[in-house]
């Protein structure tokens, strides 16, 4: 969900029960929310979060800041590596939780409201309501039918490319597969990779097979998929990943040894001729390098299919079961759940669009402009493999699996066979 990379890490450990990775001291000793005002009302509140990345890390807490200027709050935010975060978060939340933390919508968002370690919060959407479409609302209900979130962002993925490389050489946006493959065959002639890669940390290749996956299968099978609806020994699977092994040769080597930050990186340098990664790669690029950023959906495979499924994941907050001060927690959320507060972080990371339908889109740039767009013509909306997945499936399954696959992807039957396997245990189990 990085935010950046943490928005996307995997879980891991954490959702393993008792074997769990040790929770670091900056997550157990969290949870001091004891300060009151005047009227007896608690304005101390805590925030648990993985916003660890310099650019989401200020424009968070640009947007705290305000709120405690303008409602006499003094919020706290307890920021842990995006990685620590996700590997520890069951047992945080189980241990001492601050009063709040920022999270995904999804099943993620629906896994910790029936694990009883979030509240509900319909009172702040009685309050925020009114200005969410029905997609924010359903994304942010629970099994139980309640509220437990609140969308502060989301952002699309796509392939995204330089502008002036692309008008210098004269490429085209490739509105089909085979076109794709043209396109990607001639970058290589000019010297460029063609696809930006990189899987280091588990998650941004589960992108990859999303589209991949949606595209050739469409929507509906994707996201059965992902609730282990379908099989993952059926023969669309096994044709999703023939897909993928046709177009390894055009994507970036090594890329289980490389961060999504340094593959954007190489996008900035004008090394790859184009990176297929959510809207948060422009944190990578700064003034005219961001001007010069564009993307493009995912191009299709099967015009009876088409391209009208598009990845968007949805960030925001959740508030702790255990907290200490949910009532000021609930203040919180409210404001965050405005367009004001989405004003403000937009403004100091300009690679989101705001959940909020009155958020001043006319202060978004030229990227944000079309990610609103693109997100918004969507005839439907996935959240990524490890948010519409069981995240332990997501994190102890398909990050080894993908990787493997990455490495040597020759054994496709194999694999899909060890991935069903585990799939039917955690499912059923």
């Amino acid at each position: 969900m990085a935010h950046s990379l943490s928005r996307r890490t995997m879980l891991r450990g954490s959702l393993l029960g008792a074997g769990a990775l040790a929770v670091p001291a900056a997550l157990a000793g969290c949870g001091d929310s004891d300060s009151k005002s005047g009227d007896g009302t608690n304005k101390s509140v805590t925030f648990g979060s993985n916003y660890s990345d310099e650019v989401p890390k200020k424009a968070f807490a640009d947007t705290l800041a305000k709120f405690d200027t303008e409602k006499g709050f003094t919020t706290k935010v307890n920021t842990v590596d995006h990685n620590s975060f996700q590997e520890n978060i069951t047992r945080y939340l189980q241990g001492n939780p601050d009063d709040a933390y920022n999270w995904f919508a999804g099943f993620r968002m629906r896994y910790f409201a029936a694990q009883g370690l979030a509240q509900p919060i319909d009172d702040v959407w009685e309050t925020i309501g009114a200005n969410y479409s029905d997609a924010f609302k359903k994304a942010s209900t629970g099994d139980d039918g309640k509220k437990y979130f609140v969308p502060f962002y989301n952002y699309p993925w796509a392939l995204f490319y330089r502008k002036s490389v692309w008008q210098a050489k004269g490429y085209q946006v490739p509105k089909t597969i085979d076109e794709l493959r043209t396109l990607g065959a001639k970058m290589k002639t000019d010297g460029l990779v063609p696809i930006g890669f990189a899987d280091k940390d588990g998650w941004p290749a589960m992108g990859t097979f999303d589209q991949l996956n949606m595209r050739l299968n469409g929507y509906d099978f994707h996201i059965n998929l992902m609730a282990h609806k379908e099989s993952w020994v059926s023969p669309k699977v096994k044709a999703v990943f023939d897909l993928w092994k046709g177009l390894l040769p055009l994507h970036q080597e090594g890329a289980n040894g490389r961060t999504w930050q340094e593959a954007a990186q190489d996008l900035g340098a004008k090394k790859s001729g184009m990176y297929l990664l959510g809207s948060f790669v422009a944190q990578q690029f700064k003034g005219a390098d961001l001007d010069d950023l564009d993307f493009f959906g995912f191009p299709e495979v099967d015009s009876t299919i088409g391209t009208g499924a598009v990845e968007a994941p949805i960030d925001g907050f959740m508030i702790s079961k255990k907290a200490k001060n949910a009532a000021g927690a609930k203040e919180v959320l409210k404001y965050l759940g405005t367009a004001e507060a989405q004003n403000t972080y937009l403004k100091s990371d300009p690679s989101d669009v705001g959940a909020n339908s009155k958020t001043d889109s006319g202060g978004y740039n030229a990227l944000q402009k079309k990610a609103a767009t693109f997100i918004g013509e969507a005839k439907q909306i996935s959240q990524f493999l490890d948010r519409d997945a069981n995240p332990t499936f997501a994190s102890t399954v398909m990050i080894p699996a993908i990787q493997k696959f990455i490495g040597d992807p020759n054994d496709i039957d194999g694999l899909l066979k060890s991935i069903e396997s585990q799939a039917k245990s955690i499912y059923t189990g």
